[in-house]
């Protein structure tokens, strides 16, 4: 990788982030149709997730192309919990300072999003050894480096990712088990179950990288790994499709999002599958593999599209075509980091 490819795939989560940031600015500025309060505050929270990325990206890029420093090894990886720490408390307040049930929806999917967030911050934290992954793969044995992470340290790392993600899912039933008291929980149920996909995702992708650092990533991780991510991406485009026949169009239209969290789960699964195809194994078509998280962006930017036609004929498709377009942002970003990943690891 040379610098100035490097400065363009630092870039993109940046310009992701700045896009999600403006954009749901604008959307919540533009008036004031409640489902804006919905909308707006979602979108603005997805560029939380691109700066964490950013975070991973320079974490990672730093390292192959040698400016590396002590500094940058602690303030990246606080930068993405910071951010994720921020979008929490949005959240948070969100929830508390309105009563209406656009805010209680919005707020609720918000603290979702930290949890995503926070999930990729830690996936910076166990990149921050990355060029061990290239040179363990050259290995036949199993010997830990001297320079990896601990067994606690890589044990750690893994466990507080899971941690954020069961906190997504017990959040989500939660939300699911009052589905009947108000429409709002329904609709943060389904969506925060969609987010909980990803931050299972990314437990895979925290796992990945932390063992293949250790070098006690084993020859069955090569396929459940992978398996988990598709799994979630499958369960949520499934449960979204599932939705999608309810005959309330205010239920029914949150299938949409579920289906574009689904798609981020399988940009996610790129990391996750190139990690595994490449360890100890030529793979020819591994630079085949970024175009995974761009056609999960051109397929949510698509979906988008049909959703902003849809919303001129009922207003419940508002939020979705909003949401959409976020999402595929950060689709667009995972094609950043895995095109990283592919440059410094394959062969």
């Amino acid at each position: 990788m040379n610098y100035g490819i490097s400065i363009l795939f630092r870039a993109i989560p940046l310009l992701m982030a700045l896009f999600c940031f403006g954009y749901g600015a604008f959307v919540l500025d533009m008036g004031t149709d409640v489902n804006r309060f919905v909308a707006g505050p979602v979108v603005f929270s997805l560029g939380m997730i691109c700066i964490a990325l950013f975070a991973t990206a320079a974490t990672i890029i730093r390292q192959l192309i040698h400016t590396y420093s002590t500094a940058a090894k602690y303030v990246l990886p606080i930068l993405g919990y910071l951010a994720a720490i921020v979008c929490f408390i949005g959240g948070m307040t969100y929830i508390n300072d309105g009563t209406t049930a656009a805010h209680f929806v919005a707020g609720h999917v918000i603290c979702g999003v930290a949890f995503i967030t926070a999930c990729v911050a830690t996936t910076a934290t166990a990149s921050t050894r990355f060029t061990l992954i290239p040179q363990n793969s050259k290995r036949t044995d199993h010997t830990v480096p001297a320079k990896a992470f601990s067994s606690a340290q890589g044990d750690a790392l893994i466990i507080l990712a899971v941690i954020f993600a069961v906190i997504t899912w017990v959040w989500t039933f939660w939300l699911l088990g009052q589905s009947s008291t108000h429409i709002a929980y329904f609709v943060a149920g389904h969506v925060m179950a969609g987010l909980a996909c990803i931050c299972t995702s990314l437990v895979a992708l925290v796992a990945t990288i932390s063992r293949q650092i250790r070098n006690t990533y084993a020859g069955s991780e090569r396929k459940w790994w992978p398996v988990l991510v598709l799994v979630m991406g499958t369960l949520s485009i499934l449960w979204g499709l599932w939705i999608l026949t309810d005959i309330d169009p205010d239920k029914s239209s949150i299938g949409y999002i579920m289906i574009g969290l689904g798609l981020v789960c399988y940009s996610i699964s790129s990391k996750v599958i190139l990690l595994a195809v490449i360890w100890r194994n030529v793979f020819k078509l591994a630079n085949r593999i970024p175009l995974i998280p761009v056609l999960t962006a051109l397929a949510c930017l698509f979906l988008s599209a049909f959703m902003f036609e849809m919303a001129t004929l009922n207003d419940v498709y508002f939020v979705p075509a909003r949401v959409l377009a976020g999402l595929g942002g950060i689709c667009f970003t995972l094609f950043s980091i895995v095109s990283i990943l592919e440059s410094g690891t394959s062969n």
